[in-house]
């Protein structure tokens, strides 16, 4: 397996992750993936079986990885980068839920190009 690629900074790879995320059916997967895991980690606090919790891994990411080798065809960033991958699916998330995603990734992209 090469190398995982290097960043300078978080919003350096942030501006890679987005490009990992161009099918919008993959977003889809992410998002779906991230909100129903939590929603899951939620449920096992509330009924007080924190170990249950710990299926947000394998839903979270049976999402993102099936949106990736399926949709995308490429590989998560997450083998490479694991913590910043995952909290740019929450990051992807927020910016799903609020409406702002289309505005970042058009910024992302004129970064890119210039």
């Amino acid at each position: 397996m090469s190398e995982p690629r290097t960043f300078r900074s978080y919003d350096e790879f942030f501006a890679f992750y987005l490009q990992q995320h161009s099918e919008p059916a993959n977003r889809w997967m992410h998002a779906v993936g991230t909100a129903f895991g939590l929603a899951v980690v939620i449920a096992a606090l509330a009924t007080h079986h924190p170990w249950y919790a710990l299926l947000f891994f394998p839903i979270g990411y049976g999402f993102a990885w099936t949106g990736h080798f399926v949709l995308e065809k490429n590989v998560p960033a997450t083998f490479g980068h694991p913590l910043w991958s995952f909290l740019s699916d929450f990051r992807m998330l927020g910016l799903i839920l609020t409406g702002r995603l289309g505005s970042r990734l058009a910024a992302s992209d004129a970064e890119r190009r210039s």
